[in-house]
């Protein structure tokens, strides 16, 4: 299996891909997530953020952006370990935010305010892969209690 880490993507093909209506309910994007050592800002300025640090200023300005478009994020998590498989170079975090479908996706990434915050994400990201999940039939009963209890944390 090839991966080709990427920031932004690189394939028109992909992109329209991305505007296609996708499946119906709810999607999960899995994102995969390796930071540069050292933050760098298209525009030059100095700065002596890490990656993680200037990727961790986008994720908490789209993390409040996600409920304009109906999404919201879900899990992030530190990669710590990996207990199969192999892979030359694991990726850093995990993060996973859900959105109504892949048109609210497309909307968000595509907004003014998604593009002002972007440049934290770009400056911090070695690279990434995003995957779009959906929920198997039957899971989303299972999984109402588990987020009704998160909400309310």
């Amino acid at each position: 299996m090839q991966v080709v880490n990427e920031v932004m993507p690189g394939d028109p093909d992909r992109v329209r891909e991305m505007m296609a209506p996708g499946p119906d309910g709810p999607i999960f994007m899995v994102n995969l997530l390796k930071f540069k050592d050292r933050a760098e800002y298209k525009d030059g300025r100095p700065c002596d953020l890490s990656g993680r640090d200037a990727y961790m200023i986008y994720g908490r300005e789209v993390s409040k952006l996600l409920p304009k478009f109906g999404g919201g994020a879900f899990f992030a998590g530190d990669v710590t370990f990996l207990a199969l498989g192999q892979v030359e170079e694991l990726w850093d975090e995990i993060a996973i935010a859900t959105y109504p479908n892949r048109k609210a996706l497309f909307d968000m990434s595509t907004s003014p305010e998604w593009q002002a915050i972007s440049v934290h994400r770009e400056a911090g990201l070695k690279g990434q892969l995003n995957i779009e999940t959906v929920l198997q039939d039957g899971v989303l009963g299972r999984l109402q209690p588990l987020l009704e209890a998160m909400t309310k944390a």
